[in-house]
């Protein structure tokens, strides 16, 4: 078994850094089209409902990769997996730099999407190598470093596409991806050769796995133009349900299950995707609301900001983002996982219902987005920390792509059922949606947030375990 091999050999505070390195690059590379999703728009001639489907994409991919990467991870070994990951997602981002038109951007979006898959393989390598006070400690750097990532892709990526072009804002964080590959590459120990030994991979579960998960991100997708195509929607239904059906029935019989039906069934493990869904599906409505609000043309009841003012005034909330990764850390330690989470929620569903009813001046936006980025923070952290230590180490992978899963799978509904209300709520012939679709949107999300609370409650008081 894993558990008997000899101890893997320690890393030092530069290998962790790598690691960070290649979070925030990484999540650079991932936040670059939000605030520059309505520049793309105007350049690449998109509706509402192509432009929320560009800001999904890299998440489809990272739902199917994820538990692929986490289970190859936990068998093989973190790094090797993690330096072929890296490849993937570079040439994705060269491909976005590269791209003449949306179907192009597309196909480098969908390859970037692997990224999504460096967090749990990172979380394997800190296990692997760093005694657990120490690996905790460095699971919550990586997430914060990644939130990092996110504010400085979000900050420059307008400048960059302004000042440069929209090519360059994906061509300099591929760059970083590649550079920090490298030296993460060099800095950290070589996989244990007992992990290649693992035997019986249970790919028949794999692949449907990933059947249910691209049919169901498919529907996703496709969520504004299924309402006038009932069969269409029936079908993706009928196939969401075999895929579903036969995936639970392999792994039931499976010796070695890729997924461990019995862990999905712990309280521990079914309570923070339950949450992580809720609070992402929040989060994603002012992802994607906040911009195109900005956006709207000051003459209607918007700001008409540009791409880099968009890209300015979401910085207070990337900087709060990555304030809240250390900051849930400690408050975990000192008062539990469920008082964090349930304070998250309390301020996004907060944030969330304050935008609805004030978003009249620039400065209602940016505090409600900070506000929202900070909950969103909080409850992340303490919920991938506490999964990750609530299941035997050679279950780290799998068990934190499950959460990141969720994460991807709330940020797609939250996305596509923003630009399914706007595409609803744009007159024929205006490309300026109704102000009340906004105020719909963020309703809708703050008691998405508001109802999952009960779940909380049912946690077990401190640290989830």
């Amino acid at each position: 078994m894993i558990e008997t091999l000899a101890p893997a050999a320690r890393i030092g505070k530069p290998a962790v850094a790598a690691l960070g390195m290649l979070a925030v690059a990484t999540g650079a590379l991932e936040s670059v089209v939000a605030p520059t999703l309505p520049l793309l728009q105007r350049e690449l001639d998109m509706t509402p409902a192509q432009g929320a489907l560009l800001s999904v994409v890299l998440l489809v991919t990272g739902a199917l990769i994820t538990p692929v990467a986490g289970t190859f991870g936990d068998r093989y070994g973190g790094k090797r997996v993690l330096i072929r990951l890296m490849a993937v997602v570079s040439a994705g981002g060269l491909v976005s730099a590269l791209a003449p038109n949306l179907p192009v951007l597309l196909l480098g979006q969908i390859l970037q999407g692997a990224m999504v898959g460096a967090l749990p393989l990172s979380f394997i390598l800190v296990r692997e190598h760093l005694p657990a006070d120490a690996a905790k400690v460095a699971i919550g750097v990586v997430s914060g470093l990644f939130v990092g990532g996110g504010m400085a892709g979000t900050l420059a990526a307008g400048p960059v596409a302004e000042g440069l072009s929209r090519h360059w804002m994906f061509a300099l964080p591929t760059i970083a991806v590649i550079m920090s590959t490298a030296l993460v590459n060099r800095l950290m120990p070589h996989d244990a050769p007992g992990r290649t030994d693992a035997t019986g991979l249970d790919w028949l579960g794999l692949a449907l796995l990933s059947g249910s998960l691209a049919t169901l991100m498919l529907g996703l997708a496709l969520a504004p133009d299924l309402a006038s195509r009932p069969l269409a929607l029936g079908a993706l239904v009928v196939v969401l349900a075999a895929f579903a059906t036969g995936w639970i029935a392999v792994e039931r019989r499976a010796t070695e299950p890729m997924i461990d039906l019995r862990m999905l069934a712990r309280p521990a493990i079914w309570q923070p995707l339950v949450l992580t869904f809720a609070i992402c599906v929040g989060t994603s409505v002012a992802v994607y609301l906040v911009p195109q609000l900005l956006a709207v043309p000051a003459g209607e009841y918007g700001f008409g900001a540009s791409a880099t003012e968009i890209g300015f005034l979401l910085l207070p909330g990337a900087v709060a983002a990555t304030l809240a990764g250390p900051l849930s850390g400690m408050w975990v330690r000192r008062s539990g996982s469920r008082a964090v989470v349930t304070a998250g929620i309390v301020i996004l569903a907060v944030g969330l219902i304050g935008l609805a009813a004030l978003h009249t001046e620039v400065w209602h936006l940016v505090g409600g987005k900070a506000m929202i980025a900070l909950a969103n923070g909080l409850c992340v952290t303490a919920l991938v920390t506490g999964i990750a230590t609530a299941v035997d180490r050679r279950d780290t992978g799998i068990a934190t792509s499950l959460v990141l899963v969720t994460r991807v799978l709330g940020y797609a509904v939250g996305a596509q059922l923003s630009g399914v209300i706007l595409t609803a709520a744009t007159p024929s012939g205006s490309d300026i949606p109704a102000e009340s679709a906004f105020v719909t949107g963020f309703v809708i999300a703050g008691s998405v947030a508001a109802l999952s609370l009960p779940v909380v409650r049912s946690m077990k008081k401190g640290v989830t375990r």
